[in-house]
C-alpha cells in the first residue's frame, strides 16, 4: 500500500484547515504530515510510520510553533491601522476638537478628535493614538 499518499492528504487536510482556522496549530499537523509522507517512500512499517507523525507533531508544536507565534505578533509584521498609523505622527490640516476636526499623515486626508478640552490649532503635530472606523483620535506632542 501507498503509505506516502496517506500521510500527503492528511497533511493537505491538515493545510486546509489551517487556513479556515488560522491558528497556527494545524499547520504543525500538515507540516507533519508531510514530513511523513516523504519518510514513507523509505519505510513501509505502518506502525512506524504512525509513531513518526506524532513525534513530528510534537517536536513541530513544541518547537517551530512558539517561533511562529512570536514572529507573527511582531509590531513591524503588523498591517492595516495598527501598524500603519497608530503611534505616528500627524499634522493638523483643520483645528481638531472633540466634535471635528481633519489630520494629514502619508498625504492622505483624516477625520479626527481629541478628547482633551480645547482644540488642538491647524499646522500642530499630533500623535494618533486610537482609530474608530474612519476617524483618528489624537494627542498633543
Amino acid at each position: 500500500m501507498l503509505f506516502w499518499e496517506i500521510f500527503a492528504i492528511a497533511g493537505l487536510i491538515f493545510l486546509i484547515l489551517e487556513m479556515l482556522v488560522p491558528t497556527v496549530f494545524f499547520l504543525n499537523l500538515a507540516f507533519a504530515g508531510f514530513l511523513t509522507a516523504i519518510l514513507s517512500l523509505t519505510v513501509s512499517d505502518i506502525t512506524t510510520l504512525i509513531l513518526a507523525f506524532v513525534v513530528f507533531s510534537l517536536l513541530s508544536i513544541f518547537l517551530i510553533r512558539p517561533m511562529i507565534l512570536r514572529h507573527k505578533n511582531t509590531k513591524e509584521n503588523q498591517t492595516g491601522i495598527e501598524g500603519k498609523y497608530i503611534g505616528r505622527v500627524a499634522r493638523v490640516i483643520e483645528p481638531v476638537s472633540r466634535y471635528k476636526g481633519a489630520i494629514t499623515i502619508y498625504d492622505e486626508r483624516w477625520e479626527a478628535r481629541y478628547e482633551g478640552d480645547d482644540e488642538i490649532p491647524a499646522g500642530a503635530e499630533i500623535r494618533i493614538v486610537r482609530n474608530d472606523s474612519l476617524i483618528m483620535y489624537v494627542e498633543k506632542l
